[in-house]
């Protein structure tokens, strides 16, 4: 039946056939689309369109939104920039993507984060926004800056990072968590101890030592403070990679102020056999923990305490990751397998599609209180990801976009796979090919 709220006449696009996962459940319906907007859903199969999908078999998703990735521009080109980092990710299904301040220079200005919005014009294959870093020297300005068009808000390094991102002690966190209004995003790991521990690394023979020297209490500590001010402050706070059972618990006792990220690699790989199969290329912040970490993540995701998932999509080349460690740099990239190692999850029976989507979709879209997006609905933005869930693939690294060309899950089988990635009405990938030219648009949010 027609929906009666839908303007008669015809569609630029009329998705017909799939089953489509909608905030009320699974669907066999028909989509239909105008300006870049659902306009209705059960609209008749016939309804004139300049575009007709036929999706039999497939599922059409809200489209994937990836709130933590790292696309080293400007400063880093060689290991990534935001034309090859967007188009792994729509390469993976991703239609959205919120890009983190440790470029160099940083992103801790209003003027750096203009440059990345000018930067992504006409080369951005997906919508995305840029967050803004904490510093100690801008924690009085962040409020003013946070509501800046195409902001995804302010992230915090509590651990090491580049330039002045570090936010390591108690005064400066309370500055900066009473500096705004708006959810802040952060790296927990205590910088004191990270420091205490330092010879450990320096003493290592390999990056098995890794989880060692940036131990559980490292992130325990430090999101026990990040807690505690935030309580004080009364400000929201997402707390990133979250990696240890014991932070879990914390979490869990703090919902009224603390939203939850997990990444697909603390879901899916374990020490020390990641570190035995891999190397430096598992090495990442915070690490790759013991099985019994991996099943607390798990645990709280079937709990409901984790809101969200995210690649923290970090790439280096093959030959900055082969160096010794502690040299070594630190991340691996992970937008463009987000989709395919999540769904073989949901194959596995580890979650339900319907947690998938509110993990990636709804979730992001709620937390960041993001404009027009996060579920199929009549004017919302026209962001599907399409998936077979009866693909049965090979994870290789010759299918990476990244300029790193390797991912950590190289030569793993999954079922369910990104057949399409369409944004606001345009089939941007369809089977692995693209079609351009760029046309990512930043992402906008509500009261900003």
């Amino acid at each position: 039946m027609l929906n009666d709220a839908v303007t008669p006449g015809p569609v630029d696009m009329l998705l017909r056939g799939g089953t489509v996962m909608t905030s009320s459940g699974r669907r066999r319906t028909t989509v239909g689309v105008r300006g870049g907007r659902v306009v209705g859903l059960d609209l008749p199969e016939a309804t004139p369109a300049r575009e007709t999908l036929d999706l039999a078999g497939l599922h059409v998703l809200p489209g994937v939104i990836d709130s933590q990735v790292h696309f080293r521009e400007p400063g880093l080109e060689h290991k990534e920039d935001l034309e090859s980092g967007t188009r792994a990710a729509v390469l993976g299904g991703v239609t959205a993507v919120f890009e983190m301040p440790n470029t160099t220079p940083n992103t801790d200005t209003p003027e750096a984060l203009a440059d990345k919005l000018a930067r992504a014009e006409g080369r951005a294959w997906c919508d995305h926004a840029f967050f803004l870093g904490a510093t100690a020297g801008n924690a009085d300005r962040l409020g003013a800056w946070e509501t800046r068009p195409g902001c995804a808000g302010v992230k915090i390094f509590m651990g090491s990072s580049t330039g002045s991102l570090l936010v390591e002690d108690d005064a400066a966190l309370r500055r900066v968590l009473m500096g705004g209004r708006r959810r802040v995003a952060v790296h927990a790991e205590d910088e004191a101890r990270l420091r205490a521990r330092q010879a450990i690394a320096a003493k290592a023979a390999d990056a098995s030592a890794h989880p060692d020297w940036r131990d559980e209490d490292t992130a325990i500590t430090a999101t026990r403070r990040l807690l505690a001010l935030a309580r004080e402050t009364g400000r929201r706070v997402h707390v990133l990679h979250v990696t240890t059972a014991e932070e879990m618990d914390l979490l869990a006792e703090a919902r009224d102020r603390v939203t939850v990220e997990v990444t697909p690699q603390h879901l899916t790989l374990a020490a020390p056999d990641c570190y035995e199969a891999l190397g430096s290329f598992a090495q990442m912040n915070p690490p790759i923990r013991a099985a019994r970490h991996r099943e607390a993540l798990w645990r709280a995701l079937r709990d409901g305490v984790v809101d969200v998932i995210g690649s923290d999509h970090a790439p280096h080349t093959r030959e900055e990751k082969s160096r010794p460690y502690p040299q070594s740099p630190s991340g691996m990239p992970g937008v463009q397998t987000l989709v395919p190692v999540m769904l073989a999850h949901v194959a596995a029976g580890h979650l339900t599609l319907e947690r998938f989507v509110d993990l990636t979709s709804a979730g992001p879209a709620r937390i960041f209180n993001i404009a027009g997006k996060g579920r199929i609905a009549r004017g919302y933005d026209a962001d599907f990801t399409v998936v077979d869930l009866a693909a049965d693939r090979v994870i290789d690294n010759a299918w990476i976009a990244s300029k790193c060309g390797w991912t950590p899950y190289h030569g793993l089988p999954v079922t369910g796979w990104p057949v399409m990635t369409i944004v606001r009405g345009r089939v941007v990938m369809r089977e692995g090919e693209l079609f351009g030219p760029p046309s990512g648009q930043p992402v906008r949010f509500q009261g900003v």
